[in-house]
């Protein structure tokens, strides 16, 4: 398997009809989709808006846990793509008086994706992974067009809220 990576970002969230989030995943070059249960993916778009939530959601509860402990969110790679399901892996960093560590840990992207943001940390796809994936972002604009056009039409503030 080849160790390289493609340097992606979120760039976007959206409910689909099959009652879970969209998570659009990418760069300039192209980008994929990968469906997360609604809970995660609320997550997520907060963290794309830098919002918090009243109480800490079990995402925020991770990062105060690991600045507690001096662990830092290094970063997360989504490595392979199995059955039509997606694996990632987390990479921290424990840094303290006592001692140095970096762990590597199997997680859901999903929750990869939610702690990275959240941490402000890299986000990475294998290049394998990157080749194998669909470019979908012809799908993302048209998206984010129709969502304009709605928008337009809509004396709602609030109504600018995908998810």
């Amino acid at each position: 398997m080849n160790s390289e990576v493609v340097r992606i970002d979120v760039l976007d969230v959206f409910p689909t009809e099959q009652q879970t989030l969209a998570i659009f995943v990418g760069n300039d070059e192209k980008c994929f989709v990968i469906h997360v249960e609604p809970s995660v993916g609320r997550a997520i778009a907060m963290s794309l808006r830098e919002q918090k939530s009243e109480r800490p959601l079990t995402h925020e509860l991770m990062g105060y846990i690991f600045q507690a402990f001096s662990i830092k969110v290094e970063r997360v790679i989504i490595n392979a793509l199995r059955s039509n399901t997606y694996f990632a892996r987390i990479i921290l960093r424990a840094e303290n008086e006592v001692h140095k560590k970096v762990i590597e840990i199997d997680a859901r992207p999903s929750d990869c994706l939610a702690i990275a943001l959240q941490a402000k940390a890299a986000i990475y796809v294998s290049s394998d992974l990157w080749d194998e994936v669909e470019d979908r972002t012809e799908e993302l604009e048209k998206i984010r067009q129709a969502m304009r056009e709605k928008q337009s039409g809509s004396d709602d503030p609030d109504f600018n809220e995908e998810v």
